[in-house]
């Protein structure tokens, strides 16, 4: 990593310092993205996906928290194009905006504080297996609801729920977890939304769900849409449905789309990916990198 910006400016990753007492850093009042970038060496292209869809729901999550940042959608992505151009990176890339509260003070609130933005990025790989699939185990910690803190913003301190479901389940011998909402209905992954198929029928859990309303979530549903000639159906999952599902799998920005393999020790399916499943990663992966010229819209490229 070469340079990050921060504070209105471009400057060097060991240069790019917050102070102990940031209001972020101690209460968790920060919103951020996590965007990724896919390298085709072909066309010796790095192409950003769905960079202002993410940053106009950096803003969304900004207006929950009250956060104002001094620049537009379109300004950042502008500036996160620059930035990718500085670092000159040719392999697939993992981008992080973080808005938040920057004022060095102590005590609660969201308001009277400073607000401040930081941006950079790293090479990222896989985060979960994508061709032998995934186990996962239905997490004993409850999702977050609307009136808690609210799963549709990607609050930073949010992500304490998260880290306690995946550890959870690393700790226990499995690759990740799904969460179940207040009220005992399946609502996501850790860090991903869920589909399952049953005979005929792909459903995910609705966006008033207490789930994060994920950009891959709404790509895949168009590529389903447009490309298997599917509806996708969004409406409760019970946790039972999980066990007798034929395919599931999960998405989201870090994940692409993920097979799921195994619940609670229960084999999915086969036991292996699933058709569906095998022929939506390839939709993703073809449009992301700029191989299916139906998806240019998805892309941006930086050089």
């Amino acid at each position: 990593m070469k340079q990050v910006f921060l504070k209105g400016n471009f400057v060097d990753f060991k240069d790019a310092k917050i102070g102990v007492m940031t209001h972020a850093f101690n209460y968790g009042t920060g919103v951020f993205e996590g965007i990724r970038a896919y390298w085709n060496a072909s066309k010796k292209q790095l192409y950003i996906l769905k960079l202002k869809e993410h940053y106009e729901r950096l803003l969304k999550s900004c207006r929950i928290l009250r956060i104002e940042p001094k620049y537009s959608a379109e300004e950042l992505c502008k500036l996160t194009v620059e930035l990718a151009r500085k670092n000159g990176y040719k392999e697939d890339i993992y981008i992080r905006p973080i808005a938040y509260k920057s004022s060095e003070i102590i005590g609660l609130g969201l308001t009277g504080l400073e607000d401040d933005i930081l941006i950079y990025l790293a090479p990222f790989g896989e985060y979960l297996d994508l061709e032998k699939g995934i186990k996962v185990c239905v997490s004993t910690w409850t999702r977050i609801n609307d009136n808690m803190i609210p799963a549709r913003a990607k609050i930073t301190g949010v992500y304490v729920n998260s880290s306690l479901a995946k550890a959870e389940a690393k700790e226990n011998g499995f690759d990740e977890a799904i969460m179940l909402s207040s009220d005992g209905h399946v609502s996501e992954g850790s860090g991903e939304n869920i589909f399952i198929i049953r005979g005929d029928e792909i459903v995910t859990p609705p966006l008033h769900h207490d789930i994060l309303e994920g950009i891959t979530r709404s790509a895949v549903i168009d590529l389903i849409e447009n490309e298997l000639k599917k509806p996708v159906v969004e409406r409760l999952i019970d946790r039972t449905e999980l066990y007798i599902a034929d395919e599931i799998f999960l998405t989201g920005t870090a994940a692409g789309v993920s097979p799921v393999v195994e619940v609670d020790r229960r084999k999915v399916g086969n036991g292996r990916s699933g058709e569906i499943t095998k022929q939506l990663q390839k939709l993703y992966f073809n449009a992301v990198k700029g191989e299916d010229p139906k998806y240019k819209g998805w892309l941006t490229p930086v050089y």
